[in-house]
């Protein structure tokens, strides 16, 4: 028996067994997910959804979480000031491997939907996205409440006069520190704590990995804080 499932806006024909990479979800290794967006069944009988299979889902464990292969982006603009970039990207990948494919019962089964990392608003809990079919037709709207509330505290600390001038940073113009508001860093002092697991997230996360490390931003905000 296979099925033909929908994640992360791409298609799948899976069977029991099988090992694939989907785009991130949000569970650990080791953890069962249930895909229900089912678009077809096949084996003895064939079952196409209108559009989708109803009741039908496919199980799987979380094998891992991973990065797809690196992606190398070059652009050069010959001009009379030529410029040229390079970029490298690498997906954040899950590697699943299919367990059970249900043709009925979804909703009865008790394991977590698979939601994609991309659909949790940072620092709000996973558990509240653990449901089953029947419970994920108010998902979008609690998801657009949860960001609601989520929002105004992310902002509230670069209220005019609350926010150090993070433009004293080696390398940090009007652009960068737009930025930096935006993902909620305002002072010296949080750059100061980061770790290195926080320069990695940072890094990638605005689109300048090893800037950090290069501008010796931690030693200067330290110095920056202090005073």
């Amino acid at each position: 028996m296979f099925a033909v499932m929908k994640t992360g806006g791409k298609q799948y024909k899976v069977q029991s067994g099988d090992t694939l990479r989907v785009e991130k979800l949000a569970a650990d290794a080791g953890e069962k997910v249930q895909f229900n967006e089912i678009l077809m069944l096949g084996g003895d009988k064939v079952v196409v959804g209108a559009p989708l299979v109803d009741g039908a889902a496919v199980q799987a464990e979380v094998v891992d979480q991973i990065k797809g292969e690196k992606v190398i982006n070059f652009v050069k603009r010959r001009r009379k000031h030529s410029s040229k970039r390079t970029k490298g990207h690498r997906q954040q990948l899950t590697l699943l491997r299919v367990t059970d494919i249900l043709d009925s019962g979804a909703d009865k089964s008790g394991v977590k939907a698979a939601v994609g990392a991309g659909t949790l608003p940072r620092g709000l809990g996973e558990d509240k996205y653990t449901t089953n079919r029947a419970e994920q037709s108010d998902m979008k709207a609690r998801v657009a409440n949860d960001e609601a509330k989520a929002k105004p505290a992310k902002k509230a600390g670069v209220a005019k006069g609350a926010a150090d001038d993070l433009k004293q940073l080696s390398g940090v113009g009007p652009a960068l520190e737009k930025k930096l508001h935006e993902a909620g860093i305002t002072s010296f002092a949080q750059i100061a704590a980061w770790t290195d697991a926080d320069v990695e997230e940072f890094g990638e996360k605005l689109s300048f990995k090893g800037r950090i490390e290069r501008e010796g931003w931690i030693e200067q905000a330290k110095e920056l804080a202090s005073k």
